[in-house]
């Protein structure tokens, strides 16, 4: 039970599953997506399969939240008696999000907030979230709450592939990850987020179905170091569902040893970036 009336805050760029969002009443700040039209709100006013959609005509920005949102959702949690606020964003490396909101933080009155940086993407950063709602839940107090979660972050992590480089290239969100040579010779690079939370290559394969099982190896290596686990696999679109489903099953059976599983579509803001057809497979050791 919740007896130390601590709220758990993200940002839709988290991707905490729905499941655990309901259970935990884990609140969401949205990141917005930016068409010609007009300005969506992530995953309230818009879905990935309509960002895709548009694509095709379209790219669209992404844009933080701003600090009255940011202030109006801490001004909701003081309301509900919330007395401290555990915050758990992606990557400061990705997004300004998090700096964002530890600017707004700094300048709240009357809650003690602690803003986590994950340095980490999607699932990758909701593996977190999770961790915060279910320990919030479980009475931990608030200073060992803060230190096991910045140990946790580190036992998280998420590896992913697209079939194009292009959109990360436009969103100018590239990082360390090659692009030109891939392209040009049908290499597909797997890409992760490194310790300082930007994206990098951490191999390349030839085509996409090397890609996928090498995607795998990783995967099983980093959890082979652990004997409990949770799994995700993160797509981008209906073109990728089925993919997503027989790799699901090809990980039930290799690394049985889970937890939770969680699948899901990846959020519309993060699928402008990666656009469609992305496959991410996360990893968050339990030990």
């Amino acid at each position: 039970m919740n007896n130390q009336k601590i709220a758990v805050l993200t940002d839709s760029g988290s991707d905490v599953p729905e499941a655990v969002k309901n259970e935990f009443d884990v609140k969401v700040i949205p990141l917005k997506i930016l068409f010609e039209d007009g300005e969506y709100v992530d995953k309230v006013d818009i879905t990935a399969e309509e960002v895709y959609e548009r694509m095709e005509k379209e790219i669209p920005k992404t844009s933080l939240p701003d600090g009255e949102m940011i202030k109006g959702i801490f001004d909701d949690i003081k309301a509900e008696g919330y007395e401290k606020v555990m915050v758990v964003t992606i990557s400061s490396g990705l997004s300004g999000t998090n700096n964002m909101i530890r600017v707004v933080a700094e300048q709240f009155e009357g809650l003690d907030i602690y803003v986590l940086d994950t340095k980490n993407i999607g699932i990758g950063s909701g593996f977190t979230v999770v961790e915060a709602a279910k320990q919030v839940a479980a009475g931990v107090d608030w200073d060992t709450l803060k230190t096991n979660l910045e140990i946790s972050k580190e036992k998280a992590t998420v590896f992913f592939h697209v079939p194009t480089l292009e959109y990360l290239q436009k969103g100018g969100r590239i990082g360390l990850v090659q692009s030109v040579v891939g392209s040009m010779m049908n290499l597909k690079p797997i890409i992760t987020c490194n310790e300082e939370g930007i994206y990098h290559t951490v191999a390349k394969v030839r085509g996409k179905a090397k890609s996928v099982s090498k995607t795998l190896q990783l995967v099983e290596e980093f959890a082979s170091t652990s004997t409990k686990y949770n799994l995700a696999i993160a797509y981008g679109g209906k073109t990728a569902l089925k993919e997503a489903e027989a790799i699901r099953l090809e990980m039930q059976e290799k690394l049985p040893n889970f937890e939770d599983f969680f699948f899901d579509q990846i959020s519309p803001a993060l699928g402008v970036h990666t656009g469609p057809g992305l496959i991410g497979i996360g990893v968050q050791l339990l030990d």
